[in-house]
């Protein structure tokens, strides 16, 4: 159950970092305003607050594992907001960062 958790963990940092990301780059880039950029530095700040949630109580492995998660939603979100298609070896390259997450945050310890 505690990997069911941290999985939904890393999937709700993702939506917050990723989307808060995306928001401040519409309102600059794409010249939608304040308002977007606003929201996205919320979004970034609450990415922040849900890392501290993971049962995991290592700062350095939740961060070098959600990179994994972060690559693989990045490429995700791209495909869903702006229409982006990976080729095979975005997809291979993320699917290597996903198993890098795993190792990192699910491999046993023997503790």
């Amino acid at each position: 159950m505690l990997v069911v958790r941290s999985a939904a963990l890393f999937l709700l940092a993702a939506l917050f970092e990723i989307g808060g990301a995306w928001l401040v780059w519409q309102g600059l880039r794409e010249h939608r305003g304040w308002i977007w950029i606003g929201a996205g530095v919320i979004a970034l700040g609450a990415y922040g607050f849900v890392a501290t949630l993971q049962p995991e109580g290592e700062f350095g492995r939740i961060l070098a594992a959600y990179g994994g998660v972060f690559v693989a939603g990045s490429i995700a979100w791209g495909m869903v907001a702006d229409g982006y298609r990976p080729d095979r070896w975005d997809v291979i390259g993320a699917l290597v960062c996903l198993a890098g997450m795993a190792l990192i945050m699910y491999a046993p310890r023997g503790r």
